[in-house]
């Protein structure tokens, strides 16, 4: 039998990178600014200077071709949108001293202005750039460089247009579920109208777990929410019954493993990934396959509990341990 040729490794680390696409898309450079803009971009120009701003450039982006201004914005008028992660502290002091060291701000956040949401002086917020407004603010700035995108939608896709700093699980999940309940205060859309905005159905269940247990280890129980749990075709503001539910059931079935997770301890057996390991001990859909249609939230975490209930510390061995893997009970 003829040998098998071993495979080329690659730049990057063995993954073969997407060859470029077959026909080119977009605007060329020269088209950016060819075109008059539109009546609502031209008002949103006119609007940033009144707001004592200064309109730099109002041109399209070269991959969608939609109208944005670039502009600088007076830094006490910008703010975070109010359900986006929490600042980490770090992160903004290391901003700061970056930007203090080299005596240049080169990275411009997006905004949007607030509209109806005008609130305590606040006129634009960012869905992305928190952490260089706060390190801009802590510096003394006077005005900060913006990518102002014309649609007020635009603040809402937090999660889709976040690449400052990688959110976790935990930042992820009480994103969508504070942007869950501004949304459902606005009209009566459903879950799946904002698909984007939310990314998995299973970040809101997991954002009001993580509100009600900060501790809350949602990586163990990510997996299996991420195949049962579904976007609800009712309005949000009904919905939330709905989820809210849900979390308390995903909270009840924690409790059951959190004992038994003990119970294991107590006999000398130790791994940061034991919540792990009793989650997908009691998961009835762990060997199912991808493509097969799993069962309903409400019969898959009914099912969990069960086998929590069951669940035999006395049967588990330390080799069966040490062939388990996953997310470490605290801090994912």
């Amino acid at each position: 039998m003829a040998e098998k040729k071993p495979k080329k490794a690659t730049a990057t680390g063995g993954r073969r990178r997407r060859k470029p696409a077959g026909a080119s898309v977009g605007l060329a450079a020269a088209e950016l600014q060819a075109a008059a803009p539109p009546g609502d971009v031209v008002s949103l120009h006119r609007t940033i200077e009144d707001d004592g701003g200064k309109a730099l450039a109002t041109y399209r982006e070269p991959y969608g071709g939609k109208w944005l201004v670039m502009a600088a914005l007076p830094i006490d008028l910008v703010a975070a949108t109010p359900y986006q992660r929490n600042l980490s502290e770090t992160h903004v002091r290391k901003l700061e001293t970056v930007i203090s060291k080299l005596g240049r701000f080169l990275d411009p956040i997006i905004a949007v202005r607030t509209g109806s949401h005008e609130e305590g002086g606040i006129k634009y917020w960012t869905p992305n750039g928190h952490h260089r407004l706060s390190a801009m603010k802590t510096l003394g700035a006077k005005s900060i460089t913006a990518i102002v995108v014309p649609e007020p939608a635009a603040a809402y896709q937090i999660l889709a247009l976040n690449t400052e700093k990688a959110h976790n699980l935990r930042e992820k999940a009480l994103e969508v579920i504070r942007m869950y309940r501004e949304l459902a205060r606005l009209d009566d859309a459903s879950e799946d109208t904002y698909a984007l905005e939310f990314e998995e159905p299973a970040f809101i269940t997991l954002g009001l777990c993580y509100e009600e247990r900060p501790r809350f280890s949602g990586g163990a129980y990510h997996p299996v929410l991420k195949r049962v749990d579904e976007f609800l075709t009712r309005p949000m503001h009904a919905a939330m019954t709905v989820r809210e539910q849900r979390a308390k059931t995903v909270l009840a079935l924690d409790d059951l493993v959190i004992k038994q997770v003990e119970a294991l301890k107590a006999r000398g057996l130790t791994s940061p990934y034991l919540k792990s390991f009793v989650v997908a001990r009691v998961n009835p859909i762990r060997f199912r396959p991808k493509d097969a249609a799993p069962p309903a939230f409400d019969e898959t975490l009914q099912k969990m509990m069960q086998a929590a209930e069951k669940f035999n510390p006395d049967k588990i061995k330390t080799e069966d341990l040490a062939k388990s893997g996953g997310v470490p009970d605290e801090g994912e």
